[in-house]
Order: structure tokens, then C-alpha cells, then sequence
């Protein structure tokens, strides 16, 4: 899998764009393809997991996975239990 930054993301419109790490090319990415529980979205500037697939239109990303949701998670709970064993 690739690794890239959200450039952009349009709610309404259910889609966005992202900059891989790896190259200058603007990768097209549907909410459709955005791997998460409850309302898919993205915020500009978020670090993300994804594939590629190749279409008449340019590059598109699928396979999304936000890399900082589980991490933020992680530091939640670690702060929790930190506050409780004190």
C-alpha cells in the first residue's frame, strides 16, 4: 500500500483528492472507496493508507484508510488509563 496527505475533500460532493508521498500526482478518491465505519470522509491534510487503480481519467485511490484515527485512538486511551492509575 501507498501512503500519502488528503489534499482535499468535498463533503457534499463525496470526493477529494490526495498527494502521494511517493509522487506529484493528484490521486482521484471517492467516498466509495474510503474504508471506515459510519460517515466516510476525509480532512485535508490527513495522513493515508490506500491502493491504486489506473482509469481513463487519471489515477485513482481506493482502499482508503486514514493512518491517524488509530493512533489518536491509542493516545486516548493511553491518557485515560494514565489519569485513572494516578
Amino acid at each position: 500500500m501507498k501512503t500519502g496527505k488528503v489534499k482535499w475533500f468535498n463533503n457534499a460532493k463525496g470526493y477529494g483528492f490526495i498527494q502521494a508521498d511517493d509522487s506529484n500526482e493528484d490521486l482521484f478518491a471517492h467516498y466509495s472507496t474510503i474504508q471506515m465505519d459510519g460517515y466516510r470522509t476525509l480532512k485535508a491534510g490527513q495522513p493515508v493508507q490506500f491502493d491504486t487503480r489506473p482509469s481513463d481519467k487519471g489515477t485513482h485511490a481506493i482502499n482508503i484508510r486514514a493512518l491517524d484515527v488509530a493512533a489518536n485512538s491509542n493516545e486516548n486511551e493511553k491518557a485515560v488509563n494514565e489519569s485513572n492509575a494516578s
